[in-house]
């Protein structure tokens, strides 16, 4: 969303469309529409594909406004204005108008204009975070606040740490103000005079048209409302500069592999006194020798063998950090047949846990020694009366 100003263009946009609700959606099914559409088309996950990006970025445009339920209503009466004529000619920039002297001396005045509960300057000031044209705050403006950055990282966790959860130490780099001038982008020792070009305001004011003001970044000042002579030998003026900490992060039981996870205010510092950004983790799950996982499951290969199956066995079955089981096989089970131990998989958000599924395949000596080979081809001489494949050919040809 645009930091100053006001976006001539939103009279026009319907945001609730952008989202796919309804004018009248409640606050939860609009915040769910938004994460369903950012989860599609979030640019990590469509790389290269600048539809989705733009996507992207229309339908966090239409939440930072209607997803705010102060903003929101200051976005219906606005689109109600402008639906009803208010404006003749059309809005923004009406024919032969110009706002600040349509509106400036009610503003200043404190009258509604129309609008309920205050100007059109408190209105469309609050929406969109500036002044709305020349006539509705001149003079100096608070620095305006901003929230740090986001930051991307990757972490590499063992198999059983994922499933038990872990805390692990990250090494991050982010932007953050410069360490030498604290931000200012002048150079220590030195002192600030105010802007000449914004008068330190911070802002500059644009007139589209000749009839709709704009109040854009001063671009000199960058908004700092103050200019050094000689600027930051280290940053070279512009203020910002790295920092590099470490941080502890705690990874939650049961994270799967690739899973991306938010650490709240974890991010880069902001400014002005804003908020800091966010920290996004994707994990990275290491193998494990024996277990596989299958969702909030354990899976495990048990080797048997053949007189196992066939005569059916008690065998111990391990579980990850925990003692054996033991699995009862009935008398003629299949190989590749796979068994269910409650209670022995991966630990869920909710506390509980998966289970342990458990496949039997029969394992084939490569090697045996005369005593087996005589018992197998015993086998072999009482089963020859019933072989295998007797129907196998004619199915084939049915």
């Amino acid at each position: 969303m645009a930091d100053e100003g006001f976006r001539a263009d939103w009279a026009k946009k319907d945001f609730y469309a952008e989202l796919g609700v309804a004018k009248d959606a409640s606050q939860d099914d609009i915040k769910k529409a938004y994460r369903k559409l950012a989860r599609a088309n979030h640019p990590d996950s469509n790389p290269g594909d600048a539809a989705k990006h733009e996507k992207f970025k229309a339908v966090a445009e239409a939440y930072d406004v209607v997803g705010d339920p102060d903003k929101r209503k200051k976005y219906d009466e606005m689109r109600s204005l402008y639906g009803g004529g208010a404006f003749p000619g059309g809005f923004p920039g009406g024919r032969g108008y110009n706002f600040e002297d349509l509106f400036g001396d009610r503003a200043g005045a404190g009258g509604t204009a129309g609008t309920p509960g205050g100007s059109f300057g408190d209105m469309f000031g609050d929406l969109f975070g500036g002044g709305f044209g020349g006539g509705f705050g001149r003079g100096r403006q608070r620095p305006r606040a901003q929230r740090g950055a986001d930051i991307e990282t990757t972490a590499t966790i063992g198999f059983t740490e994922a499933l038990e959860g872990v805390t692990i130490q990250l090494r991050l780099t982010s932007d953050a103000p410069c360490p030498d001038c604290s931000g200012t982008g002048g150079k220590p020792g030195t002192k600030p005079h105010v802007c000449p070009e914004c008068e330190g305001a911070g802002y500059v004011v644009n007139t589209v048209g000749g009839a709709f003001s704009l109040n854009e970044t001063c671009p000199r000042c960058g908004g700092r409302q103050l200019v050094y002579d000689e600027a930051c030998p280290t940053c070279k003026g512009s203020g910002r500069g790295l920092s590099g900490r470490t941080i502890s992060a705690r990874i939650p039981a049961g994270v799967k592999d690739g899973q991306r996870i938010r650490l709240r205010g974890k991010g880069a510092a902001g400014e002005g006194g804003g908020p800091n950004g966010d920290l996004y983790v994707t994990v990275k799950v290491t193998p494990h020798r024996v277990f596989t996982r299958k969702g909030d499951n354990l899976a495990i290969d048990v080797p048997v063998s053949f007189d196992e199956l066939a005569l059916g066995a008690e065998i111990k079955v391990p579980t990850l950090g925990g003692a054996p089981v033991t699995l009862k096989i009935p008398a003629g089970t299949p190989s590749g047949r796979t068994f269910r131990v409650r209670g022995k998989g991966a630990q869920r958000a909710d506390g509980t846990r998966g289970d342990l599924l458990a496949t039997v395949e029969v394992q084939v000596p490569a090697v045996l020694n005369a005593e087996a080979k005589a018992a197998v081809e015993a086998l072999r001489a009482a089963t020859a009366s019933s072989p295998l494949r007797a129907n196998l050919f004619e199915e084939a040809q049915a």
